[in-house]
């Protein structure tokens, strides 16, 4: 065989190799994707209550009464909570995102070594996965207290517009 046929025939052959291992890596790339979408949602709502908490803030000096001051300062503590677990929630996911790269680095790595890293990219793919079910638990806690305390602020506001006199 002549050499100019074998390097001919080895550049079809690493093509090819190329090109599966770019169609393998695809539902990884789709699922980061998704985690860009999830970081979407969790940075909004962490920049929602971040604000929220400052206008809170801002206003417990401003209180006319001390059971005013002590709902303005409970629900402070209530967002500072909601933070932490948003906060949580994205560094899960980041984590994750950034395994699903080294899962796709692995699998262009992997091809091309001669040592077989499929339990390696394995355990790193379950890994990112397990990463984002906590974070999405972290998103399920942080939405589960936001909706109990909204419950409360109305429950709180009807007692005081009940309090009051009307004309």
């Amino acid at each position: 065989m002549e050499p100019i046929a074998t390097i001919k025939a080895l550049a079809s052959v690493i093509q090819l190799s190329v090109a599966s291992v770019i169609q393998l890596s695809v539902a990884p790339v789709f699922l980061l994707a998704g985690i860009a979408g999830l970081l979407n949602v969790l940075s909004q709502r962490l920049a929602r209550v971040v604000d929220r908490a400052r206008v809170i803030e801002r206003r417990i000096p401003q209180a006319k009464s001390e059971k005013q001051r002590e709902l303005l300062h409970a629900e402070t503590v209530t967002l500072w909570a909601r933070i932490a677990l948003v906060n949580w929630a994205i560094r899960l996911c980041v984590s994750s995102a950034l395994i699903v790269c080294v899962v796709i680095v692995a699998l262009f790595v992997g091809d091309f070594v001669t040592f077989n890293i499929a339990a390696v990219i394995a355990i790193l793919f379950v890994f990112a996965m397990l990463l984002i079910i906590v974070g999405l638990v972290f998103l399920l806690r942080e939405i589960s207290i936001a909706t109990r305390h909204m419950r409360a602020g109305i429950e709180i506001a009807l007692e005081s517009s009940e309090a009051q006199p009307r004309d």
